[in-house]
């Protein structure tokens, strides 16, 4: 495998990928575990599929933003490394599919020419930071978020707080009240807002914390009303120190944020919060909003010729798919994505023939879609013109018609059934036999391939997950049905209940059913929740029970959407967690990798994050010792809990105040002194840990 020292300008990338081509080559040489180096790789946005062999990989852009060069080198690597195909997903990041395990590390540096990475864009990580597609143009925004969130993928990028924790941590950042980046359903969702402090109008956001989907969907908590911008991230960071030491990592289903809020409540959640301050880099951030470069609006024109085939289509598609900014003059346009799937070549098309008349920043949207912005209303008909010519003229973004689905059975492991067939064959229905519903924005279809809700279905007004049943004996693709779902605004949202599970092939005579009898029953003007609301659960079950029947099934209702022989439930093990299962001697590897880590940051004054790595040491060390004597370990807290007792306690361990000595992360400020104490605390931990193995006779044991 090539080096890749001479060809990257960034010596922290460069770094990143020569470390991954190393994992992978003792990876295939057996000197890692398969289970943690699946652990490793995650964290490097390198997803196994559901086909064996090959890999998904994960292009993170932070508030789904992509510049025009950026979008044209994810295209061509698509083509270079993988099917031509750039998936758009509901976290705004791009994913490529089929790709070699062994040519990751070269993609990644061909992606790094345009400053594009995959580093945490899966794992045990900060995802990626997801907003508002309309933020800096949305004419409702007490201000533009894109600075903030920027900052906040920045801060947290590499950090040691949150390389690996329990489970994943997801970000929001609305732009407005309107809530239209789901504030409600993340681990940790910001809404804009001004306040006056101390008679100065201030920015600052409403934060929600512990939120979340998945199979037990929740809806998040108010930690404030009102927190200033320069104490934004200082508070992030808090709470990821928390959820990294407190947070469940032995069952994956229960380690979320949500989880650990739920088990230890708010109040003494925001106790431990706020334990965690004296520790941090800084108490305040300020963010240089001011300083934020604006989007350039492009002078061009079209060079060429242009005509509309459809002027009909046309004046649907201003209506449904073009917003005015609030930049007087200027509109932006939503290109609808079927399914999320646009083509490298069409890509490049799109480029070619946009450039010099839409910004050099073109949004991937939450629901799977594009956003391009700063259009000249004389320049409007020339682009509908271009994405007619490639078939993106399609009016109706966002819509009832405008379906969210994950990849489901075509390559993910957890899956269940097919989500994507599902999703085509809807739209068919609701093209051919509601073509009105073409701008109707009220009710969202989302659908996932499984009940971890990728696709988003508990937050949907009619949402689908994958499942199965069995009638005579045999298995058939089923879909559980959930209505009700949704935003109600300023950090509030609703959780679709779960009705009724139907055969699969039915799901089209589902939204028949619901979309007829909305149309027939509802009051004016009364919206779908509305209506669901006024109906009740119980109506609308008894509504879609007589699809449930299995005594007229046909041979086709065991085959899936998509698929040509019948249905066999082929789940494989998730990748989204992590579950890893780390041998002894991996771990005091890695608590030596920590050590390294944290020579060199404290060597070049960035003490906090030496003390942290320090601290990782004392917990992986301690972990590595506890497993050997067959102690099950799970939370860090439980970790130093446990080595106190079952070692030092004890006598065999000899280490004055271990716990007292440990928990100093948090009771001091980050200041040198205080660095190299702790981190000499810990290097000698270690040291003593591996002398205490050596006379001890350590196997490999499964921690998670």
């Amino acid at each position: 495998m090539q080096s890749f020292r001479t060809e990257l300008e960034n010596p922290v990338v460069e770094r990143d990928i020569i470390e991954l081509e190393k994992k992978i080559r003792l990876y295939r040489e057996g000197q890692i575990p398969d289970e943690k180096f699946r652990s490793l790789r995650l964290a490097r946005g390198v997803y196994g599929q559901r086909q064996a062999g090959v890999q998904m990989v994960r292009i993170k852009l932070p508030y789904g933003k992509m510049t025009l060069a950026q979008w044209k080198r994810i295209a061509d690597v698509s083509d270079e490394y993988s099917t031509g195909n750039l998936h758009l997903t509901t976290r705004q990041d791009v994913q490529i599919h089929f790709v070699s395990l062994e040519r990751t590390p070269e993609l990644w540096s061909k992606l790094d020419l345009d400053d594009i990475t995959i580093r945490e864009a899966c794992g045990n990580t900060v995802r990626n930071i997801t907003a508002s597609d309309r933020a800096g143009i949305d004419p409702q925004e007490p201000f533009d978020i894109t600075p903030y969130a920027d900052a906040a993928f920045r801060y947290f990028l590499r950090n040691p707080i949150c390389q690996d924790m329990g489970r994943k941590v997801k970000i929001a950042f609305s732009s407005s009240d309107a809530d239209t980046a789901w504030s409600f359903m993340h681990d940790i969702g910001l809404i804009p807002k001004i306040q006056d402090v101390k008679g100065v109008p201030t920015r600052g956001f409403k934060v929600m914390v512990g939120g979340g989907l998945g199979a037990q969907p929740h809806l998040a908590k108010v930690a404030f009303d009102f927190l200033e911008a320069d104490l934004l991230l200082p508070y992030i960071e808090n709470v990821l120190r928390v959820f990294d030491r407190y947070g469940e990592r032995a069952s994956r289903h229960k380690a979320r944020l949500k989880f650990l809020i739920q088990k230890i409540g708010m109040e003494e959640f925001v106790r431990l919060v706020e334990e965690e301050h004296l520790a941090l880099k800084a108490q305040r951030l300020p963010i240089d909003a001011a300083a934020w470069p604006d989007t350039q609006a492009p002078q061009g024109t079209p060079g060429t010729a242009y005509s509309i085939k459809n002027p009909v289509k046309y004046e649907a598609w201003k209506r449904s798919n073009v917003i005015q900014q609030k930049q007087a003059g200027y509109l932006a346009a939503y290109i609808k994505v079927p399914l999320g799937n646009i083509r490298s070549d069409e890509s490049r098309y799109l480029i070619g023939k946009l450039h010099g008349v839409i910004a050099d920043d073109v949004r991937v949207t939450a629901n799977q879609g594009l956003l391009l912005k700063f259009i000249q209303p004389g320049n409007l008909p020339y682009v509908y013109s271009v994405l007619e010519e490639v078939g993106y003229a399609t009016p109706g973004f966002d819509s009832v018609s405008d379906i969210t689905a994950c990849p489901g059975t075509d390559t993910c492991n957890l899956a269940i059934s097919s989500s994507t067939g599902i999703a085509a064959a809807l739209e068919q229905v609701i093209e051919e036999e509601f073509p009105e519903l073409v701008f109707n924005k009220d009710i969202k279809i989302k659908i996932s391939g499984c009940m971890n809700s990728c696709g988003q279905h508990s937050i949907a007004s009619i949402g689908f997950h994958g499942s199965s049943l069995k009638s005579a004996g045999k298995v058939l693709p089923a879909l559980q049905v959930l209505l009700g779902g949704g935003i109600v605004g300023n950090g509030e949202g609703r959780v679709a209940d779960k009705v009724i599970k139907v055969p699969s092939k039915r799901g089209p005579d589902v939204l028949r059913t619901l979309l007829n009898d909305y149309g027939t029953h509802a009051l004016d003007a009364e919206k779908f929740n509305e209506y669901y609301d006024r109906k009740t659960e119980k109506y609308f079950y008894e509504l879609l029970k007589p699809l449930t029947e299995l005594q007229s099934l046909s041979e086709e209702d065991f085959v899936d959407w998509g698929q040509a022989q019948d249905y066999a439930t082929a789940i494989g093990v998730g990748e989204c967690a992590g579950v890893v299962i780390d041998l002894v001697a991996t771990l005091l590897y890695e608590a030596e990798e920590k050590l390294e880590l944290g020579m060199e940051a404290i060597g070049k004054g960035q003490y906090a994050d030496g003390i942290y790595h320090a601290y990782s040491v004392f917990v992986q060390a301690a972990k590595a010792l506890l497993l050997g004597e067959g102690v099950a370990c799970n939370t860090q807290i439980g970790i130093i809990n446990d080595f106190e007792k079952n070692l030092v306690a004890t006598g065999r361990f000899d280490v004055a105040d271990f716990k007292e000595q440990v928990l100093q992360i948090n009771a001091q400020a980050p200041t040198a002194a205080f660095a190299r104490q702790y981190f000499q605390q810990a290097q000698a931990f270690y040291k003593q840990a591996q002398l205490f193995r050596e006379n001890n006779a350590v196997g490999s044991v499964i921690a998670q």
